[in-house]
């Protein structure tokens, strides 16, 4: 038998992993308090639109930088490689995309649900089958992580399941109810620095206890790890270059750009030029957290090379493989695996609190504002008693492998239902709503391909992972062959592919040329950054030439008429 021991949660550990969910909550019950005398809707759901880039950029990064992409990203580099970072060229296409197309075209229109443009653009029926969609993969969503962390730093730390749920129930309802949109925007802040350090803790004891950086690398590299580049065209490989770099673009592109939760989010700064700001500092965010996983991955694969503990049955999924790690390499420092576990629950509650307010806000704007005279004090507290409501909702799901499809299903077409929307004037309700089906309908293909005949060891390529440095023997298995699927990562670029594609030769053989379309719902000059900085330097040398023409000297005067 395996002698190996591991630590378990000390009171150090609980008092600072409830010191986290503490502060939390003072920030909702702090923010109510001070905007007690503020009524209305507006401010609950976007704080009146008042917000600065720092603390924008905080909630930008966490809302769907979650809890288990904390205990995830690590394994999937301890598993693929560390070419698994590549996919920060997706984040910087993405964001590019997000903040200098769809950004200031929302900024613009103001809307706190992004649902209004698809009724203005198209009709009602897009929007309200747009509505339901997003419920639907909000909530699964939110299931997921809420469930998934308790989970495995329950059978990897010993830390109760219902309790981490349950608390995780409180906090956010607390701070969402209370305090809105800049309760959720500043609590962000202080969970993605616990996010952080948490994950530094563990980095730093690894490395010192392989004994340097230059360890930790040399390990990965023998082991194979270092594989960055790898330009294998194949769509069905796994990890790729190209699946790295091209394949989240759609995806990411969907969450940052045409997502309720983060439309929401960066509308809520008081400018344009703030909202661009917090995009990039996001993208700073997401890059460093992609790095320090990577790292992390490594710094895994260095302390177990000689001994997996998935294949030693240590632990019995790979999510509880960072929680061991935690638990088995700090053990003698009480604290510090509190630190870890509150950094992975701030990323829950974080993502959690953002979904919460996005839901509260399209239920609040597209499916009771419309059919009531509700005053304004009542909406703000109907927009509160919804966020708890939402809440305790998501509690009913678990775990399941659903929850991934339903968001590979959802969110690729609706990006390109809005694309069609704002980039295409020709594109009429006809065609995105036969592109928005056909794109479900590919989707669903694609992923349930993926989820009854996974891809064979072949095109995923899992690197050589070993238990001839655990203290006992286990018989080895094979992996069960199954059908070659697309990589994961194509999955929202073909369902936006299959919208678009339907959207535009349907719009074009019923007459979208034709239709008369509003220009302030489509892309306008004005929304583009290039076109700011042109009346800008043309505003600028106006101004100049105006000083030559009111100056004395001639020989400036016949300068300016001749040019």
């Amino acid at each position: 038998l395996d002698t190996r021991e591991v630590g378990s949660f000390a009171v150090a550990d609980y008092l600072v992993f409830g010191g986290m969910l503490v502060l939390s909550a003072a920030i909702g019950v702090y923010k109510g308090w001070t905007s007690r005398d503020q009524s209305g809707s507006g401010h609950f759901l976007t704080g009146n639109r008042k917000l600065t880039a720092l603390p924008v950029s905080t909630s930008l990064i966490t809302t769907f930088m979650t809890s288990v992409t904390l205990l995830t990203n690590p394994v999937e580099v301890y598993n693929y490689g560390g070419i698994f970072g590549l996919l920060c060229f997706s984040y910087t296409v993405a964001i590019f995309v997000s903040s200098e197309i769809f950004m200031p075209f929302f900024y613009r229109l103001g809307f706190t649900s992004i649902y209004e443009y698809l009724e203005l653009r198209f009709n009602r029926t897009i929007r309200l089958l747009g509505i339901l969609l997003f419920m639907l993969q909000t909530m699964l969503f939110n299931g997921l992580i809420i469930y998934a962390p308790a989970l495995a730093l329950n059978q990897g730390a010993g830390v109760d399941l219902w309790g981490g749920i349950i608390s995780t129930a409180i906090i956010c309802t607390i701070y969402c109810t209370l305090g809105g949109m800049k309760a959720v925007v500043w609590t962000c802040v202080l969970q993605v620095g616990v996010m952080l350090a948490g994950n530094l803790s563990v980095i730093i004891k690894a490395v010192m206890l392989q004994g340097g950086v230059s360890t930790v690398l040399s390990d990965a590299q023998e082991g194979g790890r270092m594989n960055f580049w790898d330009f294998d065209p194949n769509p069905l490989r796994r990890h790729t270059f190209w699946t790295l770099t091209i394949g989240g673009v759609a995806g990411w592109s969907g969450i940052y750009g045409t997502s309720q939760a983060q439309v929401q989010t960066y509308i809520s700064c008081k400018s344009v030029t703030h909202a661009r700001v917090a995009m990039y500092i996001n993208l700073l965010g997401l890059i460093c957290i992609m790095l320090s996983s990577v790292f992390a991955g490594f710094c895994l694969y260095s302390v177990y090379k000689n001994c997996d503990p998935l294949t030693a049955g240590l632990v019995s999924a790979s999510d509880q493989m960072m929680p061991y790690l935690v638990m088995d390499i700090m053990k003698g420092y009480p604290g510090l695996p509190g630190l870890y576990f509150a950094g992975v629950y701030s990323g829950t509650l974080s993502t959690v609190s953002c979904t919460i307010n996005s839901l509260t806000a399209v239920t609040l704007v597209d499916l009771i504002k419309p059919y009531t005279t509700l005053s304004t004090k009542h909406l703000s507290i109907l927009s509160k008693g919804l966020s708890k409501c939402f809440f305790d909702t998501e509690l009913v799901y678990s775990f399941t492998q659903a929850v991934v499809i339903v968001s590979g299903i959802i969110q690729g077409p609706m990006f390109g239902v809005f694309t069609l929307g704002v980039l295409c004037p020709f594109a009429n309700s006809k065609g995105v709503m036969s592109g928005l089906v056909s794109g479900v309908l590919v989707s669903l293909c694609v992923c349930l391909g993926a989820l009854f005949s996974p891809p064979t060891p072949e095109m995923t390529r899992p690197l050589p992972l070993t238990t001839a440095g655990c203290n006992f023997t286990t018989k080895s298995y094979s992996l069960a062959e199954g059908w070659q699927s697309i990589s994961y990562l194509y999955f929202g670029n073909v369902g936006t592919l299959a919208c678009l594609i339907v959207g535009v030769i349907v719009s074009l053989l019923t007459g979208g040329w034709n239709e008369t379309v509003d220009p302030k719902l489509t892309f306008m000059k004005e929304d583009a950054l290039t076109y700011q900085l042109y009346k800008f330097l043309k505003d600028s040398v106006t101004v100049n030439d105006s000083h030559l023409c009111d100056t004395d000297n001639s020989a400036y005067r016949l300068i300016h008429l001749t040019s």
